[in-house]
Order: structure tokens, then sequence, then C-alpha cells
């Protein structure tokens, strides 16, 4: 029961490997695959959905039982930060549901997020309460006598994600490669490598165009088939993804088609102007240029240098990514580009970095004005409400002197303490160089990128 219930864990679109490079497929058909196709087994039935309100706490439960179903609905969508789609606001972007009323989590539940009410496919989820519905979805499965399967433990045995928006994927990930031999057959007795649980905050899945390698440490080759390792559930047998390589292939073409959203506000564009200068002198080395002459450099900065939280860094041995490298989600090794000791994390590119928040890798800094002032990060803060900070760039937050008492376990995943393994908001201490004046001036111009 054990390895089903980790085997159910990858549910997330961006597992912490990827590979090979991907022929040509079709965008529209790989966004139709991903919000159609139920890669994993079914998770729970509409009416179970329909129900779960009836186990939340007062005084939400009371107010649900007066409501119409439809805003029933709404308000268990923004509990646990699902949103419409795009093309059809009825159904749950972040699941695909069959015409038998089947749910099945998809790839959107953590690469699919709301900006100021509007939803966006490829933005991160902020707002998705991993353990939140997994808990909620099983005590309302066991009051209507329903079956349990075994991801309905899965909060129970295996960190899902202490905070809302951010996720244990990188173990996910090494627990179910541990299962499978490098041509993905389950390997009998196989046991679980000792973990280090952290939690990560997903990236926008329109950087994907620009990279040659992914992940935050930057060690995989990018490609189609790895893509399908967010698939690597016991029920699924090695050949299933060969079965499925075409639909990846469409998966990659969509991903690689991507664009990040433009600001939605004002623009001071004398200002932004004289951002831009100070960016480019100051921060495009690693992160590249934008526009005109726009170049990404993917440059790697040693863990030593940049100190930004090292959970990440230190939860992958050479080991897992070379394992990972001699697979078949690496064509066994033919895919060049493996890095298997990289030496830090890879900077990022910023094309639409004002919707991307938090900041940094684990989601530990709520706005980009704090990203621009490190010593005025928050050790402790918490949500304020779902709306955007455009004063400060970022999310709505409150700075807590400590972490408060007598919270729930889904009020507690509202609050961010950085004082917790995985959690620092240390390092990229960069904007330190600059001044007030050029710190607001190059934060207008991110506006714009």
């Amino acid at each position: 029961m054990t390895r089903r219930i980790f085997s159910l864990l990858m549910l997330l679109a961006w597992s912490p490997f990827v590979l090979a490079e991907g022929p040509a497929g079709d965008p529209q058909a790989g966004y139709e695959h991903l919000v159609n196709t139920p890669y994993l087994p079914r998770y729970f039935d509409q009416e179970t959905f329909d129900n779960v309100w009836r186990v939340w706490p007062e005084p939400l439960k009371s107010q649900a039982e007066k409501a119409t179903p439809e805003e029933r609905r709404q308000m268990a969508f923004d509990r646990y930060g699902l949103t419409g789609r795009p093309e059809d606001p009825t159904k749950p972007l972040q699941y695909v549901v069959d015409k038998k009323g089947e749910w099945t989590l998809n790839c959107f539940s953590c690469h699919g997020g709301q900006m100021e009410g509007k939803t966006i496919p490829g933005l991160p989820n902020n707002r998705f309460d991993f353990a939140g519905i997994t808990d909620e979805i099983r005590l309302t499965k066991a009051m209507l006598g329903k079956k349990l399967i075994p991801g309905d433990y899965s909060s129970l045995v295996f960190p899902l994600g202490e905070n809302k928006g951010t996720t244990n994927a990188v173990n996910f990930g090494v627990a179910l490669m541990s299962l499978r031999d490098a041509d993905l057959n389950v390997v009998p007795g196989a046991s679980f490598p000792k973990m280090l649980h952290h939690d990560m905050e997903p990236p926008p899945w329109w950087h994907f165009a620009k990279k040659e390698n992914i992940y935050l440490d930057g060690f995989a080759p990018k490609g189609h088939r790895g893509l399908l390792q967010f698939t690597l559930v016991r029920e699924n047998d090695a050949q299933a993804f060969r079965d499925r390589e075409a639909d990846f292939r469409d998966v990659y073409a969509y991903l690689s088609s991507l664009e990040a959203p433009k600001y939605p506000g004002k623009v001071d564009a004398t200002k932004a102007e004289a951002g831009r200068i100070v960016f480019n002198r100051q921060c495009s080395e690693c992160h590249g240029t934008y526009g005109d002459q726009a170049d990404y450099p993917e440059r790697m900065i040693p863990i030593d240098e940049i100190k930004t939280d090292r959970a990440r860094f230190d939860s992958l041995t050479p080991a897992h990514r070379q394992g990972y490298g001699d697979s078949w989600f690496n064509s066994y090794g033919q895919q060049e580009g493996l890095i298997a000791d990289p030496e830090g994390y890879v900077a990022p590119p910023l094309d639409g970095v004002w919707a991307t928040a938090p900041y940094l890798h684990n989601g530990s800094v709520p706005t980009l004005w704090h990203l621009l002032h490190p010593d005025q990060r928050p050790k402790i803060w918490r949500w304020s409400g779902s709306s955007y900070d455009h004063q400060r760039m970022g999310i709505d937050a409150e700075a807590l002197d400590e972490f408060p008492k007598g919270l729930s376990a889904m009020e507690r995943r509202e609050v961010f303490n950085t004082t917790r393994l995985g959690k620092s908001a240390a390092g990229h201490d960069y904007p330190n160089a600059l001044t007030e004046e050029e710190k607001s001036a190059v934060l207008e111009y991110l506006k714009t990128l």
C-alpha cells in the first residue's frame, strides 16, 4: 500500500526531471490532451466534489449550505485554488472531468493560475492547496461511504506542500523513479531512498521555449519524453509511456508556444526606460536582455554565490540525476546536455515576472519590491487576500512578528515561515548595490517584460 500511495503522488505537471529534444507537434492538440485526457487514475467523482462543503469548518459550512450550487462550486474553487478554463469557465482547468463526472488531476493544478480574476494557463498556481483538497476529499468520501484509493492517504504519509502554491515536487520524482529501472519497468522489492523534503514554487511555463535545459539546477535537457514522468504511477506500465509519446510531442509544442502575459496596469515609460538601463547594467548578465535585442544566457550561479535556500540543491544527488539520464526519459543517455553534478541554480528569464509572485524558487518572497530590498523581506508573512499589490508588485501580504497560534491546517498554509527548512528568503542580495531610485526604476521596468 505504501508504494501505491507514493506512486500516486506524482500528480504534478512539472516533476523534477525532463528530457529529449521534441519533434514538431500541434500546440492546440497539446492543450486539449492536458485538459481532456486522464493520464492518471481517477481521483474522485462529481458527487464527492459537490458535497465537499459538508466537511468545511464553520461558519463557512453554514454559508455554503445557504448558497446555490453554483455559488458553492465557486466557494470550493476559491478554497482549493481552482479556476475555470479560459474557453469554458464551467470546467476546472486543473482537472480532467470525463463524461461520467470522474475528476483526474492534470498539469494545470500547479501550472494554471489566476491574475485579478483572469485564468492564465502556464502561470504558476500560487493558490493551489494540494494538501487541503486531498484531506477534505478524503473526508467527504468517507462521509458518503465511497471507496478510498491510495491517493486519498497521500497527505498522511508524504508532505504535499507546507504552503498553498508549493509542492514537494522534487521528492515525488525521486520516490517514483526509485521504483523503476531504465526501461521504466517497476522493480520488484525496490525501496525509497532517504529524501530531503522541501517545497518548491512551480516555474512559469512560458520560460520553457527559452531554455535548453530545465529545472532550477538546469540538469535536464528538455524534451517531450521527460514530460511524461509525472505519470509514473504504478497503474501505468512501461508500455504506457511509449503509447503516449505522440501526445506529449503536442504537449511539448504547446509549452513552447506560450508567451508571458502583459502587465495590465499603467507604466511610467520614462521611469521604465531608466530602469531598463540599470537592469541591463546590473541584472542582464544573469537574467538576459529583452525587447529587440533579447538574449537569454541560461547562466548557472554557484550555490555559494547566490546564497538562496539550498534544500533544493541538496535534495538531488549526482546519482539521482544520472539515473534519470540513463533512462528511457533521456533516450538512455543519447540526449546530450545532462548535468549530473551542477554547481548551483540557473538564473531564470524574467518574462512576465510581474505575474509570478511569490518569488525565489521556494516562494518565500511575497513581492518584487521585497526581492529588490533583501534586508526588508519579512521572516513570517501571510496572504491578505487574493488581490494583487500593484505598488510592490506581488502578493498582498501582511508581515507578522510571529507565527499565529490556533490556526487550522488550511489557515497555517496561508502563512509563510522563512525560518523553516527549505523556506529561507535569504540570498540573491545583488540589489543591495542599487540606490533606492535605481530600485524604483527597475521595479517599473519589470512591468514591461
